[in-house]
């Protein structure tokens, strides 16, 4: 069976900035999004550099502060890019039919950077140190 499926919209976060715009001028100006890692310290591995969404990357305007907090930056990432998506679309949100209306979002890791951390405070200072919604910020 086959179904048609129209791509009405895009976005973007990547190493070069946030948005199709921000993207397209970097691309035709031919700046790197490559750099030095400042995510983590790369000491002992063979390159110190990548193409990283840089720190500073803020989801404020996009997300509220509360439901920043209770999301991994993955979900950050994907979620500014699908809002994006959205407003380059023209649809209206919600969407006057939603099942009908679509987004697809790749991640190699998922929620990996909370996990980390929370493993990090459950063996550092025990169980009750773990935030009790690491696994929804992980998925």
């Amino acid at each position: 069976m086959s179904h048609r499926v129209a791509i009405t919209g895009m976005g973007i976060v990547t190493c070069l900035g946030t948005g199709l715009e921000a993207n397209w001028e970097a691309l035709i100006a031919g700046r790197s999004g490559i750099g030095l890692i400042t995510a983590f310290d790369t000491d002992g591995f063979e390159t110190r550099i990548g193409g990283e969404v840089k720190n500073g990357f803020d989801p404020d305007g996009y997300v509220s502060t509360k439901e920043a907090r209770r999301m991994d930056r993955y979900q950050h990432l994907a979620t500014i890019a699908a809002i994006q998506a959205m407003n380059d679309s023209g649809l209206k949100y919600p969407p006057v039919e939603p099942y009908r209306c679509g987004v697809v979002i790749g991640s190699g890791m998922g929620g990996l950077e909370s996990i980390e951390i929370q493993h990090d405070l459950f063996r550092t200072k025990g169980p009750r140190a773990a935030h009790p919604l690491t696994i929804p910020k992980a998925v």
